[in-house]
């Protein structure tokens, strides 16, 4: 094996699938909002960046509250189309997504009999912001969850 180059590295190229994805590459700041803590601001941060030389995107994600856990996601596609996201976080909870990918949006969304997930998020403002919203299903009703607004970190008024 040649020194000079590592297994596979051929493969670390762009994925063409995931351009699509590219308005969320960077670091921003956070300002959401739960209904299990009314009426606080829940600031973090969140940076999206291309891994393997862009085979796949990588989230991860803060938020300055103990309720609230530090995760990884990491985003990748198949040559039929299909998005998934594979998640995983401070507690050791780990779920995979089906993701649904559209012109400055991306959603996901984890079905389970005992504990759905799902989350949107879109590029406001000509991309220098995103919004995004979450939604829990325990039993047989969706409800609100996490909602954030994301500023590019570094830009004046950010996270506001």
């Amino acid at each position: 094996m040649s020194e000079a180059a590592s297994p596979g590295a051929k493969a670390l190229i762009p994925n063409p699938a995931l351009k699509p994805l590219e308005f969320l590459v960077g670091d921003w700041l956070t300002a959401g909002t739960h209904p299990m803590v009314p009426g606080e601001r829940l600031n973090g941060r969140t940076s999206f960046s291309w891994h393997e030389g862009g085979a796949f995107l990588v989230m991860r994600s803060e938020v300055d509250h103990p309720q609230f856990p530090d995760g990884v996601a990491i985003i990748g596609s198949s040559d039929a189309g299909r998005f998934v996201m594979i998640y995983f976080d401070e507690r050791g909870v780990s779920r995979i997504y089906e993701v649904t990918v559209g012109e400055g949006t991306v959603s996901w969304l984890r079905e389970d009999p005992d504990f759905s997930q799902s989350a949107t998020i879109r590029a406001d403002e000509g991309g220098a912001r995103l919004v995004g919203k979450g939604r829990i299903k325990q039993g047989e009703d969706w409800a609100d969850d996490l909602s954030q607004v994301f500023t590019r970190d570094g830009v004046a008024g950010s996270a506001a």
